[in-house]
């Protein structure tokens, strides 16, 4: 069968370039969305002229220019949509997506759409704390469309990107491994999911073609990356050569400590508390509405986070 030609949309992104690598080392037509509101940003433009001299085709469009985004879509199978919620998850990037959703029930011809989700299922995600809700919601009100459009898709659910939460032991304020102190949410023994961004750049890219994925859930969880908050703390002590004191903070005190923070603090304490304390990620099983990706794909390699803890040494 002939491999799917994919339109990625925020190519530029953490997540999106990942992306992009992996539709073009699969062997797939692989085209990028360059935003004519790119303006005067060198870097994604520099990135965006990489991507075509590595055999990636640049395709103009704008979200403000909706025949321009049928036109986009009308070139390929597949559309994978990585567009940030940003820092403080209270930009309008994922509802943008709304605007990619009419494009593509106009286009009529997409066999698969990845809508812009790489984290936490939202659809699990009805009770999270304000203000950080709002990203599930804003997920949950791009779905909803899909799903209205009857257009064929697929969700990813990612969990922990290791950039923001390994590497730096999920502490607040920075993304290096702390050398003195670690602080420990609740008990630190709530299993998370921590998934390597160029793995998940592979697993999204293959699903892509697979029947077994339509319509369905793909859930991001290798085995051997479940792991506690005190068992990454572990990991870095043991590759840092030094044990480093450890200060817990009870789930209620973590809460509380939101008062008086601005908005991406709070988010991120909200998100935190929901992984380190409730266990979000690993709390239920993976129904028929899903299937997980490293099952369906055993020949990625992935990485393991005691590897990817190495690199900050």
């Amino acid at each position: 069968m002939a491999k799917s030609r994919v339109l990625v949309v925020g190519g530029t992104g953490y997540i999106g370039k990942r992306i992009v690598k992996a539709c073009l080392a699969q062997g797939h037509e692989t085209y990028v969305l360059q935003r004519s509101e790119i303006g005067l940003d060198i870097d994604k433009l520099q990135m965006l002229l990489s991507f075509k001299k590595q055999g990636a085709r640049l395709i103009e469009g704008s979200f403000s220019d909706h025949q321009s985004l049928v036109d986009a879509v009308k070139q390929v199978d597949v559309v994978i949509c990585t567009m940030s919620a940003g820092a403080d998850s209270r930009s309008h990037n994922i509802l943008m997506q709304l605007k990619l959703v009419d494009a593509i029930k106009e286009a009529g011809n997409i066999k698969r759409f990845l809508p812009s989700e790489f984290g936490m299922d939202p659809a699990r995600m009805g009770n999270a704390i304000e203000p950080g809700n709002i990203t599930f919601v804003e997920k949950m009100t791009v779905r909803n469309a899909i799903e209205k459009a009857k257009i064929p898709f697929t969700y990813v659910s990612a969990n922990c990107f290791p950039g923001y939460f390994v590497g730096n032991l999920s502490q607040l304020g920075t993304v290096l491994p702390p050398k003195d102190k670690v602080v420990i949410y609740g008990d630190g023994n709530q299993k998370a999911i921590f998934v390597d961004e160029d793995d998940v750049g592979t697993y999204t890219v293959k699903t892509i073609d697979d029947p077994r994925t339509l319509n369905k859930t793909l859930y991001l969880r290798p085995k051997e990356n479940i792991l506690t908050q005190m068992q990454l703390v572990e990991m870095w002590e043991k590759l840092f050569g030094r044990t480093l004191d450890k200060f817990s903070i009870s789930a209620q005190d973590f809460l509380a400590s939101m008062k008086g923070m601005d908005l991406a603090g709070q988010v991120a304490v909200g998100h935190l508390y929901h992984i380190f304390c409730e266990g979000c990620l690993t709390n239920f099983e993976i129904g028929e509405e899903g299937e997980e990706a490293s099952e369906l794909y055993p020949e990625v390699q992935y990485t393991r986070m005691d590897d990817y803890l190495k690199r900050y040494l």
